[in-house]
Order: C-alpha cells, then sequence, then structure tokens
C-alpha cells in the first residue's frame, strides 16, 4: 500500500467505527509516514508566530515582595538588552502584556571553608520564575516557566530572568502556528463533569476557570481523584469525561478499549522528589537507584550505590523513608512503565499498572498527597509530577536517561522525550518513557482526556466538543507556565480534525 493509501485507510477506519485507540493510532501512523508528524524541536503546540508579531510589551507587576520585584526588574533588564521587544510603561501602548510570578527560597547550605565548616556556611537557592504573554484582549500568546540553570554563575535572579528571555527569542524566531477555531458558545446552558487524574489537575483547574469566562455557559466540575476513579466513574456513566495518565486504555478494571476516545492533551513529567534537610546540592539517581529503592534492596540514603553516582555529597546514614500512591494513579502507572523498561528485577516483581503491590513504603492519595507527605518527613522519597515538587518547594534529582546521561525534567526535556519518540517509531507512541537522546528526560508521559464515541445530550456534547477545541488551541499557550509542555503542533493539528470529523 502507498502512502496515500495509507491515509485513506486510516479515514476509513472512521467510517467504519473502530475505536478510539484504532483509528487515532492509524490516523498519527498514516502522518507519520506522509511526514505529517514533525520530529524536530520545538515540540509545542503553542503560537511562536504570534509572539513574533509583538514588538511593544507592557511588564505588568509580579506582586508583592522583594522577590517579586528583583524578578521583574532582572527581566526587565535582560529584555531591554536583548532588544527584541519595546518595553512601555502604559498597557494601551502595548501589543502585548507579560504577566509573571516567581519566587526563590533556600534549599540548604554549602560550607566554603572545610576547616571551619559551622561559621562559614553559604545558602543554596532553589526557585522558578513562570510568565504568560496576552494580548491586549486577553487572549494568550505564549507562557514558559524555568527553574534554575544546573551551574549557576550569576545571581539565582539574573539566572532565572536570562532563561527566560532566550525561551522568548527562541520562540518568537519559529514560525509554526497551529489553527485555533473559535467556540461554538452553545445558546443552551449545560454543565460537564469530569474526573480522573491528578497529575495534571493544576492545569485543569486553570484550564476551566478560563474556559468559563469565555464560555459563560458552559459549567465545568473536575475531581481530581485518580485515573483509575475516573474511568470507572465515566464507564459507570457518573461523568462526561475522564482524565488518565496511562499510556495504555487497557489497565486495571478499567478497559475501556470499545465506544471511547482517548485523545492526549499535554505532556508532562514525572519526578523523584526527596527531603535531605540542608543537603544543599542536586540528588542524581540511575535506574538501578530508584528500583532499588523502591524495592525496598537500597535501605538507606548513604547506600554506595547511592554515594557512587553523588560523590561530594553529604550523605546522612538515615533509612529512606519510602513514600507511593495508595489510590488508582496514572502517575504511578508511568513511574512503572519506566521502571519495567529500564530495571528487568522490577518488571519481574512488580510491573505497571494503576496499583502497585508496593513490598515497602508509606502510602499517600493523589500528587499533592505525595508532595506533602515528602514535606513533612525527613529523609523520604517520593514520585509526583513536576508542579506539585515546584509547588510544595521540593528538590527533586536529575535522572539518568538512555544515553547515561543525569537530566532534570524541564519544558525542554520533556519536549525532547516526545521529539526523540516520535523520530525512533514510525507511529508516533503513547509511551514516552526510557526515550532515546541526550537531553530527553526519561520519565515523561502524555496526559489523556477519554470520553464516550456516543453522547445522548446533544448539548452535552457540543459543549464537550468546544471545551476540547479551546484545550488544543488557546489551552496550548497556557500549560507552559505551570510546568507542563504543549503538545506537538502536527499532533493537535490532527486531534482537531479528528474533533471537527465528531459533529
Amino acid at each position: 500500500m502507498g502512502r496515500q493509501g495509507r491515509l485513506r485507510e486510516a479515514w476509513r477506519s472512521r467510517r467504519q467505527g473502530r475505536t478510539i485507540g484504532t483509528f487515532l493510532e492509524s490516523c498519527l501512523l498514516a502522518a507519520a509516514v506522509l511526514g505529517l508528524v514533525s520530529t524536530s524541536l520545538p515540540l509545542q503546540g503553542q503560537t511562536p508566530q504570534s509572539l513574533s508579531q509583538v514588538k511593544t510589551l507592557c511588564i505588568e507587576s509580579f506582586g508583592e515582595g522583594k522577590v517579586a520585584g528583583a524578578l521583574r526588574e532582572a527581566l526587565i533588564k535582560r529584555l531591554r538588552k536583548a532588544g527584541v521587544y519595546q518595553l512601555v510603561e502604559d498597557p494601551g501602548g502595548a501589543e502585548a502584556l507579560l504577566k509573571g510570578s516567581g519566587e526563590i527560597w533556600i534549599r540548604g547550605y554549602t560550607t566554603t571553608n572545610w576547616r571551619a565548616p559551622a561559621t562559614n556556611r553559604q545558602p543554596v537557592y532553589a526557585g522558578y520564575l513562570s510568565v504568560e504573554v496576552v494580548g491586549r484582549n486577553g487572549k494568550p500568546i505564549w507562557s514558559y516557566l524555568v527553574t534554575p540553570d544546573k551551574l549557576i554563575w550569576t545571581s539565582i535572579t539574573d539566572d532565572l530572568a536570562g532563561s527566560m528571555v532566550k525561551a522568548m527569542i527562541a520562540a518568537s524566531q519559529q514560525s509554526a502556528t497551529i489553527n485555533s477555531p473559535g467556540p461554538n458558545n452553545a445558546s443552551i446552558p449545560t454543565t460537564l463533569h469530569g474526573a480522573g487524574a491528578t497529575f495534571p489537575a493544576p492545569l485543569y483547574q486553570k484550564w476551566f476557570q478560563l474556559f468559563q469566562q469565555v464560555n459563560t455557559k458552559i459549567r465545568l466540575q473536575y475531581e481530581a481523584v485518580g485515573s483509575e476513579k475516573g474511568l470507572e466513574m465515566l464507564a459507570d456513566g457518573q461523568v462526561d469525561f475522564a482524565a488518565s495518565d496511562a499510556s495504555s486504555p487497557d489497565v486495571g478494571d478499567s478497559k475501556l478499549t470499545t465506544d471511547y476516545w482517548r485523545i492526549p492533551m499535554i505532556l508532562g513529567a514525572v519526578v523523584p522528589i526527596y527531603n535531605l534537610p540542608d543537603l544543599g546540592q542536586d540528588l542524581r539517581f540511575t535506574p538501578k537507584i530508584l528500583a532499588g529503592i523502591y524495592l525496598g534492596r537500597i535501605k538507606n540514603w548513604d547506600d554506595p550505590e547511592i554515594r557512587k553516582w553523588n560523590r561530594g555529597a553529604s550523605l546522612p546514614r538515615n533509612e529512606i523513608v519510602v513514600i507511593h500512591r495508595t489510590d488508582g494513579s496514572g502517575t504511578t502507572y508511568t513511574w512503572g512503565d519506566y521502571l519495567s523498561k529500564v530495571s528487568p528485577e522490577w518488571k519481574a516483581a512488580l510491573g505497571t499498572g494503576f496499583r502497585i503491590n508496593w513490598p515497602i513504603g508509606i502510602g499517600a492519595d493523589g500528587n499533592q498527597g505525595v508532595a506533602s507527605a515528602v514535606q513533612k518527613t525527613p529523609y523520604s522519597i517520593g514520585y509526583v509530577e513536576l508542579v506539585y515538587a515546584i509547588r510544595q518547594r521540593l528538590d527533586y534529582g536529575a535522572v539518568q536517561n538512555r544515553s547515561g546521561v543525569f537530566v532534570r525534567a524541564s519544558l525542554s526535556s520533556v519536549a525532547e522525550a516526545a521529539t526523540q519518540s516520535a523520530a525512533s517509531n514510525v507511529q508516533l507512541p503513547s509511551s514516552i518513557t526510557n526515550s532515546p537522546g541526550k537531553a530527553s528526560y526519561p520519565i515523561a508521559t502524555f496526559t489523556w482526556i477519554v470520553f464516550r464515541q456516543h453522547i445522548g445530550d446533544i448539548t452535552k456534547g457540543t459543549a464537550l466538543l468546544d471545551l476540547l477545541r479551546w484545550m488544543l488551541t488557546d489551552g496550548q499557550k497556557q500549560c507552559s507556565a505551570l510546568a507542563y509542555t504543549p503538545l506537538p503542533n502536527d499532533l493537535v493539528d490532527r486531534e482537531l480534525e479528528l474533533v471537527r470529523s465528531l459533529k
């Protein structure tokens, strides 16, 4: 079969009533064969061309406090030096507004004089800077979040501002765009009820609030109950859509393999978080270390295997307090999916699933529950989506990838994981854990929206399609401010085609 024949076959599968998995995978396969799925950076469903059209920019207040003021001033200084934008004080005279927020905190101390360590300690800082660029009409244009460079030669304030300006300049030089259709604005009021993953919950809460501002007759409710529970509620007819992070629809008791659409929405990262008082530096985790800790083989922080890869770190002798999810979790699925690929012992003993029969540790519900437990428990370790680590001011480690490089989770390293997975597969893969590439973060994943192929209530069906279109267009421009990575532009285009075909 030729390349055009493959594309016709993909669309024929839709007319023959195949499932979302078959149809969407067929479309993606055809798109890859025809060269429609890009395998080069940037993997972003944003609109860099819109940012490139902005010439005058007004920087709004970042809020109260010295840190907010210092970050804003550092960003202004860097932007003026770059000379890409004309900065104006009056919002009325700007083509776009830049809104920002950020925090800086002390993560520990390092000794500057080993002969007198108690009196010669220097603080080590952590933090983040998040920005959103919006038009004068309030429409989103671009967003991003940066964390400190692993080697900070300047102050952390200047480092964060410099990284942000580099990201803005790179985005303004890109010409890729996505189609951004407006909502239908159904005249009949309706309520959509969703439930599922806690992984994307911070973003979905923001998205749904903003969506309701432009779609005033649609009300949205979302329960962050975990992927497994959300899919069960969808199967039982309790909700209109579910959210799941599992790369396979055929998981546990929630096998929604027929009569359901399953569409990826964003990319995110699962990170190993830890609470080691005054450590003052990032830990490095190999697959052997992570599997060993959660299998109960590595019991103390000063274990030789940990010390081997973290030379110079002041590792305590304390026992490692292992914290894991107890609810049916897509984050757990991603964690197990990654470790099953890199550890034969893990695959044989524990495997992959919403729930894992943990041999060790303390359980907590949801990403927020794990983050809070680690924050309150000295010498503990856990795993959460990146935004929860940042929100809770938790340390998270660099993870060794397939190329042997230790990589921290970031927007760019997650995008690289998706890029490299697409490049090494004929079909865009559902699972992107342990992707190739020196710059790829190895515990990256899509997160999905799942809904019925046939919705009896026409008003609800129309409202849901409006929501999906918005999430795939304007929503993609806003996700990076919360440390989620937008979808590849070409994948967004394919998904919009699918959504349009459902009318």
